[in-house]
């Protein structure tokens, strides 16, 4: 498909508007984005807070229960980036529109921007968190709200973006 679609275009690129390939396109390159930016939110978020984590356990390693569940929360942003990806790709189709292929892109750029930030900025919180732990261990349950509140932001896009793919 991809060798004929790469053929026509080169020889008659109007056909290839009219048969919906550029709507295609365009959401292919929509939802491509949102997992690729949550996947790059939350590999900078886990490298952030799996760099403290290994600080903290080489002093003491009896602390990371405390520690695990702030070294993952950024994990979450891929996850959801995911999510959007297998759902908004059941929408794309060969005969999209321009305009439909646009509307799916839009759809899914909530998660995908938020994704991307909140992955960052959770792992920055969970980070001091997880130093906190390695002062004073009895810390860890209540640290744990700081960096759970900007994961609210991420499900705020995640739901968007969910609500929006369900009208394109």
């Amino acid at each position: 498909m991809i060798t004929s679609l790469l053929e026509e275009a080169v020889t008659d690129v109007s056909a290839v508007a009219d048969k919906g390939y550029t709507g295609f396109v365009m959401a292919m390159i929509g939802v491509a984005l949102c997992v690729i930016l949550c996947g790059i939110g939350s590999a900078i978020g886990l490298y952030k807070t799996g760099s403290a984590a290994a600080g903290v356990l080489g002093e003491d390693p009896k602390k990371f229960g405390k520690v695990l569940v702030l070294v993952l929360l950024p994990a979450t942003q891929g996850i959801y980036g995911f999510i959007i990806g297998i759902i908004a790709s059941s929408t794309v189709a060969v005969g999209l529109t321009l305009s439909q292929g646009w509307a799916l892109f839009g759809a899914v750029l909530p998660m995908a921007v938020s994704g991307l930030l909140t992955g960052i900025f959770q792992g920055k919180s969970a980070v001091n968190c997880i130093y906190a732990v390695g002062k004073q261990e009895s810390l860890g349950g209540k640290l744990i709200i700081y960096p759970a509140m900007i994961e609210f932001y991420a499900i705020l896009g995640l739901i968007i973006s969910i609500m929006l793919v369900a009208v394109v």
